[in-house]
């Protein structure tokens, strides 16, 4: 299940790629835009700003997520949906999908089909976290790994950007790919490190429901011990390097 609020932690630094992708969207006046894996949709809103005329679709497979986003009224469509199993309709000239896609591992497959069903001159542009051997990501598999629960992390779901470039080149589109490391000064105001409470919006999901309440408990107190030591406070912040990997691509006039 995932937590709106405990995802909005941080909202300006996870925002900031979505607002780096959509930027390299060269689309003037689109029939339609979607957001997949829109979250709690205060993003996908924003896209009704670049292009008001377009009919916007966000889709999000967490009813938690959904119901938050259909809160804010406004211009957009909000439905509950699985990403595998959406389709573009014949309108759709923009989909974007950001931070979802490491989410499912036959995403290489959806993003072919993906830009071979979408229009001629259509837009599809993507964004996934590629932070995974990161120290933080490495210390999370370690300690899952302690309290039986690997199963519930991953190691390397995601491809750099010169690999979605081939496949998307391959697939006839035209693809503007680059990576970005952003290094987010997090506030170290809290009882507990602010990688830990970063983690628990995304990476820690899977691994708390694998655990009962106490596990899961004792194995925040052994993880936060350890992002401490390989993320010290430096003036009451912070420093956490998250590489971005980004793909724009454009399909066949």
């Amino acid at each position: 299940m995932w937590d709106p609020d405990v995802y909005r932690r941080f909202g300006s630094e996870r925002s900031r790629p979505f607002v780096d992708l959509v930027a390299r969207i060269g689309a003037h006046a689109p029939r339609a835009v979607v957001d997949l894996g829109c979250g709690p949709g205060e993003l996908t809103l924003t896209l009704a700003r670049r292009w008001p005329a377009a009919r916007l679709v966000g889709v999000d497979s967490s009813p938690e997520m959904i119901a938050k986003a259909q809160v804010h009224g406004g211009p957009a469509t909000f439905a509950v949906g699985d990403v595998r199993d959406w389709r573009p309709e014949p309108d759709v000239d923009v989909l974007v999908t950001n931070a979802t896609l490491q989410w499912v591992p036959e995403h290489r497959d959806l993003l072919t089909r993906w830009a071979r069903q979408l229009p001629a001159g259509a837009w599809l542009a993507m964004q996934v976290p590629g932070n995974f051997d990161a120290p933080s990501h490495r210390a999370l598999r370690a300690v899952a790994g302690r309290f039986g629960v690997a199963h519930a992390t991953r190691e390397a779901p995601v491809d750099d950007a010169g690999g979605y470039a081939r496949l998307l080149t391959a697939a006839g589109a035209t693809v503007d790919a680059w990576e970005t490391t952003y290094v987010h000064l997090l506030p170290d105001d809290g009882p507990e490190h602010p990688v830990l409470r970063w983690l628990e919006g995304t990476a820690l999901r899977p691994v708390k429901a694998a655990l009962d309440e106490n596990a899961w408990r004792a194995l925040r107190v052994e993880l936060g011990s350890e992002l401490a030591a390989a993320y010290p406070a430096v003036a009451g912040h912070v420093a956490f390097p998250f590489r971005r990997i980004f793909v724009v691509a454009r399909t066949a006039v």
